[in-house]
């Protein structure tokens, strides 16, 4: 096995479950959601109201928020704000996920500009789920960690699909190794994670392309927390799996 990869939990019955907050007042989505993650293997707790879901997010580490937009007490925005303001609450780091049934033009891009790293629009299926619980959980098994049909729409071949993931095989290997001592220089990792976008997004690593889109933001926003890091390279060994396989 690859050395990069010895250490990596690569065994999903040994994972921990996710822990994950839904705040809804509408007891059917609630339901939905709670039991919808439950079958991936999450750990979901209901809340119904802004004010409980804020008091529990400060108490509480979870690993993922699921924010509906409109609640009694409080909504997504406000709820996020608070939390990202509190430098004590367990839940500060976060991701989060806004929920909502009816989404404006404008307001997708408000809601990102916010801290949110994604919007779920209700009603949503399964799929959705999966795809929100990877953010948190890249080495997921169901995570699409490389997208043979969107690689070969964009590079036009598999020669030279090929070509371009063993060039970000050597580019991952590499990145790794420095992860650490990039992460102290912003400039520098900003620039990186610029590059790799591109270079994901040639290969299809769909995946890790997420990730270096959340690393991103979290850089703008509190700088590389070891949280952040540590699902970036979750996703990082994922695909250098996926990669040699």
């Amino acid at each position: 096995m690859n050395s990069l990869l010895a250490n990596a939990d690569s065994d999903p019955a040994q994972a921990v479950p996710a822990r994950v907050l839904v705040a809804d007042d509408d007891p059917g989505s609630c339901l939905f959601l709670c039991d919808g993650l439950a079958s991936m293997g999450a750990r979901a707790e209901a809340c119904t109201d802004g004010m409980t879901a804020l008091q529990r997010a400060r108490t509480e580490s979870f690993d993922l928020l699921l924010l509906d937009c409109r609640m009694p007490g409080a909504g997504a925005l406000q709820i996020l704000a608070a939390l990202r303001e509190d430098t004590q609450a367990y839940s500060a780091e976060s991701i989060a996920v806004a929920t909502t049934a009816e989404l404006e033009p404008d307001d997708r891009q408000s809601l990102l500009d916010a801290g949110f790293s994604e919007i779920l629009l209700k009603p949503c299926g399964l799929a959705e789920l999966q795809r929100v619980l990877a953010l948190v959980q890249p080495d997921r098994p169901d995570a699409c960690v490389l997208d043979d049909r969107a690689a070969l729409t964009t590079t036009g071949d598999a020669t030279t699909m090929r070509a371009l993931r063993l060039l970000l095989r050597e580019e991952l290997a590499l990145l790794h190794q420095e992860l650490d001592a990039l992460s102290r220089d912003h400039t520098g990792f900003s620039e990186r994670l610029h590059r790799l976008r591109s270079s994901c997004g040639f290969c299809g690593a769909a995946t890790l392309s997420t990730q270096t889109v959340l690393l991103q933001r979290q850089l703008l926003l509190r700088g590389a927390t070891p949280v952040a890091l540590a699902r970036f390279r979750k996703a990082l060994l994922a695909t250098l799996q996926a990669l040699d396989s």
